[in-house]
């Protein structure tokens, strides 16, 4: 018989010192560990993928479920009705006097699934069949930060690794030469800024990439003129013969471990990322898909498309933002003109997935950090709009196991609260977790003296999405 002692590995003869050891030292000596072996090599899923790869579409600001694929007549039996809430409970901007808000939208069923889309989705209408609509998720928060937060990282408070780190610290990246994390933003970032794909206290390897929303995406992608490849690798193994005797001098210091492989993969970034970014290399035809080269659709279409070729290129995580969705007032105008914008890129995005043969192995999910209330404060009269609502909101995904062509859960019957298939939005962390073959119980990692996780603190796959 195998002596008990053979089997346990290094790291978990390092877990075994935790008691003797102080805690600063024990998880110095345990992240030196981890940096032996190369953070973003592939990794093997703690059960069978159904995704290999996600395309997380963020509706920064919170888009109303209600006027997009939650429809609730009741409220036109209750439009421009008062009433007075003085629950202590809702924040101030839910409390005083309110008026029930109908829809300005008109709705139809979609698709031979009968999926629930306000008429002015035109061409998502087309992929209705591939979508699975998902109504019972609950967040903590009322305020934008804090709910962007809680939703990209798990956390309301920020500091913790976005769910793009990770998943690239859980699986890595099937692409040397990317980043595996890459992050879309607009011109101006959400709010709460780049926290919101940070890497939190995970090696900084997992922390997500921006790509610039204008001009060149990446800056100095190039080498200056006059200088060749072989002066920037014979300056690069200079520079890392340099780092090598300065890190065995500051043991523990990832942020130097981590700069200096950021180093290596701009290197090599140079030589594939500038055809990635290259959208013309696409046919016309793919390219108007997305409604690239018209408005208001290209800047979005865009994304949407190099967020394809992202994937296709082994990039493990791709977040896309589209933002000022915070519609307190003129919402028919204001969703109105947002939806113009995301419709035909994200639609052309489900299709061209599809027609590549990318769709079953990508998850695609689409959300806000909140959705929006059945009523409004009378502020500005009747400028009909919705304030914010953590109880009640619409998360759709495509693709990636899931059971396209479904509806799932359900709010109350003016939009205000979901009732059916509830699920905090810890479940629904773990639930993309799990669709990328991952645990969330064995994805951890030691820090502040505990074993920390995307869920905080456990929670359970929302099985009703799963295919």
């Amino acid at each position: 018989m195998t002596p008990l002692l053979t089997k346990l590995t290094r790291r978990d003869s390092l877990y075994g010192l935790g008691a003797s050891l102080g805690s600063v030292a024990f998880t110095s000596l345990l992240a030196a560990e981890e940096k032996k072996a190369e953070p973003l090599m592939p990794k093997k899923p703690h059960a069978p993928a159904k995704a290999k790869a996600c395309i997380f579409l963020m509706m920064e600001g919170g888009p109303s479920h209600i006027d997009t694929f939650d429809p609730k007549p009741k409220l036109t039996e209750l439009h421009l009705k008062e009433f007075h809430r003085t629950d202590k409970m809702q924040s101030a901007m839910s409390s005083g006097k309110r008026y029930f808000v109908a829809s300005p939208f008109q709705f139809i069923k979609a698709g031979q699934c009968g999926a629930d889309m306000a008429t002015n989705w035109k061409h998502l209408a087309s992929v209705a069949d591939d979508l699975c609509f998902y109504r019972g998720c609950q967040v903590d928060s009322v305020n934008h930060p804090t709910a962007m937060y809680q939703m990209n990282t798990g956390n309301r408070f920020g500091g913790d690794p976005a769910i793009g780190s990770w998943v690239t610290y859980g699986l890595g990246s099937e692409n040397a030469n990317l980043p595996g994390f890459v992050v879309l933003p607009e011109v101006s970032h959400p709010q709460g800024g780049a926290a919101n794909w940070g890497n939190g206290f995970l090696p900084a390897d997992f922390q997500g990439t921006p790509l610039r929303a204008k001009g060149l995406p990446i800056l100095d992608l190039a080498p200056p003129r006059g200088v060749t490849r072989e002066h920037q690798r014979a300056n690069l193994d200079l520079l890392a013969t340099l780092n090598e005797y300065h890190k065995e001098n500051h043991p523990g210091r990832d942020d130097l471990t981590a700069r200096m492989e950021s180093y290596e993969l701009a290197f090599r970034m140079q030589a594939e990322v500038p055809s990635l970014l290259d959208l013309s290399k696409e046919d016309k035809q793919t390219q108007a898909l997305y409604g690239i080269g018209e408005e208001p659709t290209d800047a979005f279409g865009r994304r949407c498309l190099l967020a394809r070729r992202l994937i296709q290129q082994g990039v493990r995580f791709v977040q896309l933002y589209a933002g000022t969705w915070d519609s307190h007032d003129y919402i028919e105008k204001a969703h109105g003109n947002l939806v113009k914008q995301v419709d035909q890129p994200i639609a052309g995005l489900i299709a061209d997935l599809k027609r590549t043969g990318l769709l079953d192995s990508t998850l695609v999910v689409w959300c806000g950090e909140f959705g929006r209330s059945p009523d409004n404060g009378v502020r500005m009269g009747t400028a009909f709009g919705r304030d914010h609502n953590p109880k009640g909101m619409t998360v759709w995904f495509a693709g990636g196991g899931v059971k396209s062509g479904h509806t799932i859960g359900a709010t109350d019957e003016t939009g205000s609260e979901a009732v059916e298939c509830v699920h905090h939005v810890r479940d629904l962390h773990v639930t993309i977790l799990r669709l990328m073959g991952l645990d969330d119980t064995r994805l951890t990692y030691f820090h502040g003296g505990r074993f920390k996780q995307l869920s905080q603190f456990g929670g359970q796959v929302i099985k009703e999405l799963i295919a």
